[in-house]
């Protein structure tokens, strides 16, 4: 019976990950197109691509979680050397940037004035 090394498990559950990742992305942006050409009829336009756009955005924002996982893992168990450490800095820095930045266009508003921004627009009572 063949068993599996650390590693090699460890590869097994970052490639899942990116599996999970890249679904996310493909089935997630599916369903948002899907959803907003048949909202398309009902509630129009322009309302059937905000939701598009929106539901398009919390897909690529959850996927990006996913991959950014992925590669943490990898990094930490897989192939723990400064080269890699310093290229995982990087994903993550690029991949949080793009998240803050669909958060913004998606919400907005800065992530830190959402509470601020509800309050504000909640009436007294």
């Amino acid at each position: 019976m063949d068993t599996l090394t650390f590693d090699e498990v460890m590869e097994l559950v970052v490639h899942g990950f990116e599996i999970g990742g890249v679904a996310i992305l493909v089935v997630g942006s599916l369903a948002a197109c899907l959803h907003a050409a048949w909202s398309y009829r009902t509630v129009g336009g322009q309302q059937a691509y905000e939701s598009a756009r929106r539901n398009v955005g919390r897909a690529i924002l959850l996927g990006l979680e996913f991959l950014i996982i992925a590669d943490i893992v990898l990094t930490i168990t897989v192939d723990p050397t400064l080269e890699s450490a310093l290229a995982l800095g990087l994903i993550v820095l690029v991949r949080t940037f793009l998240s803050f930045s669909l958060e913004v266009e998606l919400e907005g508003t800065l992530p830190w004035r959402k509470a601020s921004t509800r309050e504000a627009s909640t009436p007294p009572g």
